[in-house]
């Protein structure tokens, strides 16, 4: 919980950052690069996250895979904040914070929906018209699929769960009679 309101803090100073300086976007796609390298890269994380090592050392390294990422000033300075603080542990959880923030400024919604069978193209963009059309955002979905629907549908909206699948609609019926 204590991390979770920490690691919103960091993320939405550095997007405020990426207003005052309109990086927003660019902001987000290095933290999200960061992100993924530092978690493919578990021995790289492990060191620099590590209390054993000094904390000049795990500077060291950190800057020295900074230097040839390619990475924004400001990232980068944020990232050495955050080793500095001690809270790099938590940069995974950051990014997603991120990409929240990203998503409410842009007015988008991001929906999980779960279906017995893959959707054809066609059917998602009704199904993802639709989604827009009840929230008024524009509406990213992730598809997993799950066989014990049945059919029919479930999509999670944040806190909105819809349940149209026919499983649902049987232990409605079971539970009428």
């Amino acid at each position: 919980m204590i991390g979770s309101k920490v690691s919103k803090r960091y993320a939405k100073a550095l997007f405020s950052l990426g207003q005052e300086e309109g990086k927003v976007r660019e902001y987000g796609k290095d933290l999200n690069a960061f992100t993924e390298f530092w978690l493919r890269s578990p021995d790289f994380a492990g060191v620099v996250a590590s209390r054993i090592f000094a904390l000049e050392d795990r500077k060291r390294i950190l800057n020295t895979v900074l230097e040839k990422s390619g990475l924004s000033e400001t990232v980068r300075n944020f990232l050495n904040l955050l080793l500095d603080k001690d809270r790099i542990r938590a940069l995974e959880e950051m990014a997603v914070h991120y990409e929240k923030l990203t998503d409410e400024m842009s007015n988008v919604a991001r929906a999980q929906v779960v279906v017995p069978r893959p959707l054809r193209a066609d059917t998602l963009g009704r199904l993802e018209k639709a989604l827009g059309d009840l929230t008024s955002k524009e509406v990213r979905t992730e598809v997993s699929e799950d066989r014990s629907l049945i059919g029919g549908v479930v999509v999670k909206i944040g806190d909105l769960v819809l349940d149209g699948s026919i499983k649902a609609q049987l232990r409605g019926m079971r539970e009428s009679l």
